[in-house]
């Protein structure tokens, strides 16, 4: 279990007063070699195929024949939300000569290959061939659309490519995302980074005076979090310094929210940012070993009357962020890819500032030692 807001903000308090923060109790050395190796990235890349990984917000499918169409895990899908109102998601190809039926954001009422016209219902099944009479052995029923495992849980999307989702997979996942909190932003990036150096840089605040000087540092508090690990997934919490005035509130009248920067941890290749007026979701894909596509959506919270914050504070929010903090992390990523090749290192050590990193690792590595488990 997840510590409550009120908790959250009494555990602050103590770190503040005390000039600590949450530890770990393992250093682990990762070996450099891990964000280089062919081998290592199909591995990974077999991993996410098993696991339920998130695919996009629930706000991404507002209503029947909302649909999002890209690349996960190097395989093209596209979900949409059905006439039930049910969200499915199929591999995105075409049962007659392969073309993706499906690109990018909108909504549809059935899927037309843009190559033939072979046509397709929101459930996947195949609806029309032109020219029927040319394929007199094809049976339409068994040439629908490939479907995948999808479940939609705590405002996301989850989508497992190979195997059905594991027992009790998402059972300790909060309700992180309202459905209220509207879309307004999707943007996608590309670094020359190893997908799991940006993921670190969002997993501790060791790093903030240092990295973030006249960016975060002037509004937040530096290697002052509380970190939390819940199965395999983590919780990292960035206190701002405006979270002192709370002291003079009564306890049971304090609200953490505009306070602190919640990050949830999504193993293994998310992250989803509750900020002041908005909330982020990232989704890491895996190009390459070196290369790394982030898939960004962006959210409005919630006033204390549970309406969307106003939207262009919410913008302004995310402008903030995006021109900032995350830039920073971006860079910093690329180029530690960049000095890989230096071999100044045979591992990176990860020490007791670093704990969510460090249970990240452990995961990651107990996943890749057994991969026909996928309820670890």
């Amino acid at each position: 279990m997840i510590l409550s807001d009120s908790d959250v903000i009494d555990r602050i308090f103590s770190h503040i007063d005390a000039k600590t923060t949450d530890l770990g109790e393992t250093v682990w050395r990762e070996p450099v070699e891990n964000y280089q190796s062919d081998k290592r990235f199909k591995a990974e890349i077999d991993m996410l195929r098993r696991l339920p990984v998130p695919f996009c917000p629930s706000a991404a499918l507002p209503e029947k024949g909302s649909f999002v169409a890209r690349t996960a895990a190097l395989t093209p899908l596209v979900a949409v939300r059905g006439d039930d109102g049910v969200v499915r998601a199929f591999r995105n190809s075409c049962r007659h000569r392969g073309m993706t039926v499906a690109d990018g954001n909108g909504c549809a009422r059935a899927f037309v290959c843009p190559y033939h016209a072979w046509t397709y219902g929101l459930d996947g099944n195949l609806k029309h061939i032109p020219g029927q009479e040319g394929f007199p052995e094809v049976d339409m029923s068994a040439h629908g659309l490939v479907p995948v495992t999808t479940e939609e849980r705590g405002g996301l999307v989850f989508i497992t490519q190979e195997a059905p989702l594991s027992n009790g997979a998402l059972d300790a996942l909060p309700e992180l995302l309202n459905p209220k909190q509207d879309l307004f932003d999707q943007t996608e990036i590309t670094d020359n980074a190893n997908w799991k150096l940006i993921a670190e840089t969002s997993m501790e605040g060791y790093h903030i005076k240092s990295l973030h000087n006249r960016t975060f540092y002037p509004y937040g508090l530096n290697n002052i979090n509380v970190v939390e690990n819940f199965g395999t997934n983590s919780r990292i919490i960035f206190p701002f310094r405006r979270i002192n005035k709370l002291r003079d509130i009564p306890k049971e009248e304090r609200r953490i929210n505009g306070m602190a920067t919640y990050v949830y941890q999504l193993f293994p290749n998310t992250h989803v940012s509750v900020l002041s007026n908005h909330t982020q979701l990232i989704v890491l894909e895996p190009v390459s070993p070196t290369e790394t596509r982030s898939i960004v959506y962006r959210m409005r919270n919630l006033n204390a009357d549970g309406t969307p914050v106003d939207l262009e504070v919410a913008k302004r929010d995310a402008v903030f962020v995006k021109s900032s903090g995350i830039e920073e992390d971006r860079d910093a990523a690329r180029t530690i890819q960049a000095g890989l090749n230096s071999k100044a290192n045979s591992h990176f050590t990860f020490g007791y500032f670093e704990k969510a990193i460090v249970h990240f690792h452990e995961t990651l590595d107990a996943h890749l030692a057994q991969p026909n488990r996928d309820d670890l």
